[in-house]
């Protein structure tokens, strides 16, 4: 709470002395009846989950309810401060009853974005209001102007919320002339602090002449993207030049604004200014040096922006410096050592070569450091050996190597949290090593910590979040650690060679949000985990056995996982129908193991589920159709399953967000639905190796996001929560492209493929599937495709592979074909294609075998379609068929027996259609199996 806030508060209780209701009290006081009506009324309407209210009771004074506060001579209720207590519901007008209330809190509840109630300006007695963080939503009522005694009024809201308030004019400020704190917009003559961030001002009335600023001490208009509305009344330009108006601020954050120009030069006259943020905008040139004139700033940040980096060295006063995420170059200026006064340096995500100066040992205040994301070489000893007061250090992403040792650590005492992954250093101490220090964070991953496990963590009783991924560890994990791990609310240990079980203790990571034991060697059950996990990554391990005792697992707990990735692993049996209390599941990889049978219904509870990975077990009957409820589905992979029925028509009506659709190796059948064509953000269909017949439906040109190369709109990032120890993206898919498997997962969201292979698709290829011209790989092979190749190929600008191997398409190739400039792969073998392959530099370049069994020629085939002359046999010749000499009548009876085996054959197929399917699915399947035999034989 700042000392405004504070002052206020004692001025409030100054003028109303306050008494809590309680039985304790020194007076007898009766609580006013009418008032105590209105609170039950109030209480009704209210969702109460954590009992706040529970001594709310007719029966009971409501002097005697739990805080309650009034007033100690007229027993008027003046004060409800019931900020984070869990509520929700609604606000109901039975407070208005409360006629002398001075003091509203009700921060931190949650009313599910419902519109602030109008209600409130009529509360004309309040002077203190606080409803941040109480998700309301929509436009705030202009009423409040009504509210002439307001001293303090908060209605921050979340950060990013697409549901947040937002308002469209100030003028009703004019109306709260008492008004010293506003956290959200204000202005008035005794306005000591103005905080705006995040709150979505657009639309902004002219100026306002009798608001005067000259009070303003602090002055927050960040994250709100000014470039994009019109400016407030009170600005003019770009950077609002008017802010050089107010001369009494020491609190200046313009920042996460779209402002472009340079920095104003009159920011030099603020004299009083202590605290400055401009980062997180477009700002040019230079940053003026007259800047280095204002000797009271204490807190400077100019972050992903781009400036110079000189003129802060006058700045002697200086506490912290942020400077993240520009583009600073060359070695770190051994000149930082003048600001003797620093304790918060951070210099992370720049481009800095070089070593780490020795002149940062003489910053003896620095508390914390940070140098993360940029080209650091050399070593860490010179910042471990001389800055003792350090609590913070981020040394990470870079390219720092060499040996770190126990001597290193031993003056940092005060050491809190150490970030240093992903650079090439070794950890060089003694088994029995008893470190100085207790750690909050650490993170080494990428280090040399192995062979063994390093027994010196277990020493580290504070800790909270703990990364040694990566690490060259060959160990079992002791015993001590995972009593350990009770504490900690992140554990990354992944892609080391750990082995052993993780042990059975149901409170394992009982603060957890993140577990991640993925890629190592660890055997045995799955453990239970505490329904306080989020993410857990338990993948590419050899665990085994069932997963009903981790699924069903106190089942009156509802689960707060979002991520569950057990995939590559010997997990078998059924699935339980367990799911109803995991409906916080964001992404389900069950993948790669031995699972068998059906998928429960009850899996259709995930109503979150954006990723299901299913793939490579043995699940059986047909896909459940209470999938359907799970509407915000992103992927769906089933594939190398025994799943059969026909593909469900609801999956095109119902999960309109799909982007990957993956099928393939089932036994799925019928036809392809035409519903799929509503699927219009897909950009991965995979329905191969199954049994699909029929056409290809020519709806496909609705496949929207295939039709265009730019990217997809849908962050694959880890979680719809960010995480600074989570990176990676955890969405990866398996795609057949360019004759390979290959597995993307950074640049999943550029890849846009169709495979219908290796079914029984008849009919011709429809020249819609032509106009996705954003499509990379094309694989309609093996097949019973007939027809001419659309002459419209050439559209698919972006086509990368295409397969029509197998199919008894004829005619030319295309002309516009030789127009795919970026067409690496192209396999048009086994097909009654004729004439001369078209001339370019793509297909000419392809191996000969991508034509074989066709009736082309030119290059890359050695036949180069010249005319030879042939000639004629002149020589007469008798006919000899009567002499009965020179007859061969073997030839004769065999061309009659051929004529009459034929149609005894084929008369039968021509007649029943059933016969004619099963005898070509017959012939189909002999086809597969001979070249499996040809594949191991090679």
């Amino acid at each position: 709470m700042s000392s405004i806030t504070l002052t206020l508060l004692l001025s409030l209780l100054t003028i109303h002395p306050l008494n809590f209701c309680t039985a304790h009290s020194h007076f007898e006081v009766l609580c006013i009846e009418s008032e105590q009506h209105a609170l039950l009324i109030f209480k009704q309407h209210l969702l109460d989950p954590s009992n706040r209210l529970a001594s709310w009771a007719s029966e009971v004074d409501c002097c005697d309810w739990v805080s309650v506060l009034y007033h100690n001579v007229t027993s008027h209720v003046l004060q409800l401060p019931y900020e984070r207590s869990m509520f929700s519901g609604k606000i109901n007008p039975s407070l208005l009853d409360l006629k002398h209330l001075i003091y509203l809190d009700l921060n931190g509840n949650d009313f599910n974005y419902t519109p602030i109630p109008k209600l409130l300006s009529s509360m004309g007695s309040l002077r203190y209001l606080h409803l941040s963080f109480v998700r309301f939503g929509g436009l705030i009522p202009h009423q409040l102007g009504n509210l002439s005694k307001l001293h303090y009024l908060n209605l921050g809201s979340y950060y990013f919320s697409s549901n947040s308030l937002y308002v469209k004019k100030l003028q009703w400020l004019s109306g709260l002339p008492l008004l010293q704190h506003l956290d959200l917009n204000n202005k008035l003559p005794s306005l000591l602090e103005l905080r705006l961030s995040n709150f979505n001002i657009s639309g902004f009335i002219p100026s306002i002449p009798s608001i005067n600023f000259s009070s303003l001490a602090t002055l927050d208009l960040s994250l709100n993207s000014f470039e994009n509305t019109s400016i407030p009344f009170w600005f003019q330009g770009t950077i609002p030049v008017h802010i050089q108006n107010l001369t009494s601020l020491r609190h200046l954050d313009l920042s996460g604004n779209g402002f472009n120009s340079s920095i104003r030069n009159w920011l030099y006259s603020f004299s009083h200014l202590e605290f400055l943020n401009l980062g997180s905008n477009y700002l040019q040139g230079k940053v003026p040096r007259s800047l280095g004139k204002l000797c009271n700033l204490k807190v400077i940040r100019f972050f992903e922006n781009t400036s110079n980096l000189f003129w802060v060295f006058g700045l002697h006063n200086l506490v912290s410096l942020h400077l993240f995420g520009n583009q600073f170059q060359g070695p770190i200026p051994v000149h930082l050592q003048n600001l003797t006064s620093l304790r918060h340096l951070d210099l992370s995500w720049n481009q800095f070569q070089g070593p780490i100066p020795w002149s940062i040992g003489n910053l003896s205040s620095l508390r914390s450091l940070d140098l993360e994301s940029n080209q650091i070489n050399g070593t860490v000893t010179q910042i471990l050996g001389q800055l003792s007061k350090l609590e913070s250090l981020n040394i990470g992403l870079n390219m720092l190597e060499g040996a770190v040792s126990e001597v290193h650590f031993a003056n940092s005492m005060r050491l809190k949290a150490l970030f240093a992954s992903q650079n090439r250093l070794t950890l060089e101490v003694s088994d029995n090593w008893t470190p100085p220090f207790q750690l909050n964070h650490l993170d080494l991953g990428s280090w040399n910590l192995g062979p063994k496990f390093p027994l010196w963590l277990c020493s580290q009783r504070q800790l909270l979040t703990l990364g040694i991924s990566n690490t060259r560890i060959l160990d079992e994990v002791p015993p001590s650690f995972w009593n350990l791990t009770s504490q900690l609310t992140y554990l990354n240990i992944s892609h080391n060679q750990i082995y052993g079980e993780i042990p059975h203790i149901p409170m394992i990571m009982s603060s957890s949000l993140v577990l991640d034991v993925s890629s190592n060697n660890f055997t045995g059950l799955l453990p239970c985990i505490s329904s306080n996990v989020t993410f857990l990554d338990l993948s590419n391990n050899s665990l085994s056995g069932s997963i009903s005792h981790f699924l069903c697992y106190k089942m009156n707990e509802p689960k707060n996982m979002q991520f569950l990735n057990l995939g590559k692993n010997l997990l078998s049996g059924k699935l339980s129908n367990c799911w109803m209390m995991w409906k916080n599941l964001y992404a389900l990889n069950l993948g790669k193991n031995n699972f068998t049978g059906s998928i429960p219904t009850s899996i259709g509870s995930l109503v979150s589920l954006s990723y299901l990975h299913l793939d490579n077990n043995r699940f059986s009957r047909k896909l459940p159709s209470s999938l359907k409820n799970c509407k915000q589905l992103v992927t769906i992979d089933v594939a190398k399953n025994d799943f059969v029925g026909s593909i469900p028509s609801w999956i095109g009506h119902r999960l309109s967000s799909l982007v990957i659709l993956n099928l393939h190796s089932n036994n799925f059948h019928g036809y392809i639905p035409k519903e799929l064509c509503s699927l219009t953000s897909l950009q991965i269909l995979d329905l191969s190796h199954n049994k699909l017949f029929g056409s290809i439906p020519k709806c496909v040109h609705n496949f929207s996001a295939m039709a265009t190369s730019n990217s997809s709109n849908y962050p694959f990032s880890l979680l719809p929560w960010s995480s600074e120890y989570i990176s990676a993206p955890f969405e990866s898919q398996l795609v057949a492209i360019k004759g390979k498997d290959l597995e993307y997962s950074t640049t999943l969201q550029l890849v846009k493929i169709i495979d219908l292979s290796n079914n029984n698709l008849s009919g011709e290829i429809p020249e819609e599937v032509m106009h996705l011209n954003g499509l990379q790989s094309l694989n309609l092979s093996f097949n019973i495709l007939t027809g001419r190749i659309p002459e419209n190929i050439g559209d698919m600008g972006s086509v990368e592979s295409i397969d029509f191997s197998s199919n008894q398409l004829f005619g030319q190739i295309p002309q516009s074909m030789s127009n795919l400039t970026f067409l690496s792969q192209l396999n048009l073998s086994n097909n009654n294609l004729i004439g001369k392959i078209p001339s370019s530099t793509q297909l000419q370049s392809l191996d000969a075998s991508s034509f074989f069994g066709n009736k082309l020629c030119g290059p890359p085939l050695i036949d180069n379609c010249t005319i030879k002359d042939v000639q004629p046999n002149t020589e007469k010749k008798e006919c000899k068929a009567f002499s009965g000499v020179d007859v061969d009548w073997f030839y004769v009876g065999m061309a009659h027996g051929f004529v009459v085996g034929f149609w005894v054959v084929l008369s039968p197929l021509l007649l029943n259609k059933q016969w004619r399917f099963l005898y070509f699915q017959f012939l189909d399947h002999l086809g597969y199996k001979l070249r499996g035999l040809v594949a191991q034989t090679w």
